[in-house]
């Protein structure tokens, strides 16, 4: 809107407070992808710069009224049922963790007739619980839904880019389940691709299929989505982490669209957040991780035919370290960007199997 060459946002995102960290964007407003960032790392690692004087530099301005701004383009996406979410008249809970979504996701849910209980919205930037939203970190909202009565709970992470949910009994369903609602109501009013990263649940896929979208998988990665959402001209997409991306609204994951897209799908159905998830496909997923070992590369050029005697036949992903599609389940393994570590997924239809296949492959890497 302002025509600036980029843009820089200050977060550590989900991380502790004690870490903080630089998203740059680029002149479209999306997150520099892996080509742009190399060329700004071999800038900054040379740490040799044209260095101009203050008077060529520009200027700095300060600037208000940008939640308001945003508010009004997420009020205006299409396929948002603004008057349907005013008549249920829903209370919801609200922890922002004092974060970047303290004053902006419950204005956003007042404009749309929600009574909103607020905890943690103080935006003072102190974390009273760790910040990422997993179950494990939403008890007390979960508490706060029981005492208020309330039809669901929302929680967002510091910098307000990813929505977990709890359901009017206290309990907070995962993370990986927001994708797979927000994405019902932008497919019931126009049919197209979506694309979600190769770390996201089984589940949201099924949904798109059953509402005829076309599914495609990316890197893991907002950058990585966002590019093959505009390659597949895609309609929604997101990662299973609560990163809802909407590109009728912009190009980026956002709590508050994700929110208004889920209270959107329960008045569609005529559902509580608890009976929507009956409705579900159900998938039982663990994610671990291990440090990598001297042979952890070999070991995964081989790793192929062990798959093949532990899942029978499989389809093979290479975009992402590897992922294994097969009948019952996928897994994927594939090594961190920012840690000596690698990462498993394993996600099943039995809770007993996805238990065993992780002790199994597990076991071939030790």
């Amino acid at each position: 809107k302002l025509h600036a060459v980029g843009g820089v946002c200050v977060t550590a995102s989900h991380n502790p407070a004690p870490w903080n960290a630089l998203k740059l964007f680029n002149r479209t407003g999306e997150f520099i992808g892996p080509t742009e960032f190399r060329r700004f790392d071999r800038i900054l690692t040379k740490g040799r710069f044209d260095l101009k004087s203050a008077a060529t530099l520009g200027r700095i301005s300060t600037q208000t009224g940008w939640i308001e701004e945003h508010i009004k383009l997420v009020l205006a996406a299409p396929g948002i049922s603004r008057q349907a979410i005013r008549n249920r008249r829903f209370k919801v809970v609200v922890d922002a963790i004092n974060g970047a979504g303290s004053s902006a996701l419950p204005e956003l849910l007042q404009r749309l007739g929600v009574e909103v209980i607020r905890i943690n919205c103080a935006g003072d930037g102190k974390f009273v619980h760790e910040p990422e939203p997993i179950p494990t970190n939403l008890r007390q909202l979960g508490q706060a839904v029981k005492k208020h009565r309330a039809d669901l709970g929302l929680a967002c992470d510091p910098d307000a880019d990813r929505l977990a949910l709890v359901d009017e009994n206290g309990r907070a369903i995962g993370e990986e389940l927001t994708l797979a609602i927000a994405i019902m109501p932008v497919l019931r009013q126009k049919t197209g691709a979506t694309v979600f990263n190769l770390s996201t649940s089984r589940v949201t896929a099924d949904v798109a299929r059953s509402l005829g979208s076309k599914v495609f998988l990316s890197k893991v990665g907002e950058a990585n989505v966002v590019r093959m959402i505009r390659q597949k001209r895609a309609v929604i997409g997101g990662e299973g982490n609560g990163g809802v991306i909407y590109p009728a609204c912009h190009a980026g994951r956002d709590s508050l669209v994700a929110a208004a897209l889920v209270l959107t799908a329960l008045c569609q159905r005529r559902l509580s957040l608890a009976q929507m998830v009956e409705t579900l496909p159900v998938y039982h997923a663990i994610k671990t991780k291990a440090a990598l070992t001297p042979r952890f590369a070999k070991q995964l050029q081989g790793f192929g035919l062990e798959a093949a005697k532990l899942l029978g036949r499989v389809k093979v992903n290479r975009q992402d370290g590897l992922r294994f599609d097969f009948e019952r389940g996928w897994l994927q393994i594939r090594t961190s960007n920012t840690e000596p570590i690698y990462r498993l997924i394993v996600e099943t239809d039995d809770k007993r199997l996805t238990q065993q296949l992780v002790r199994q492959v597990s076991g071939y890497f030790k």
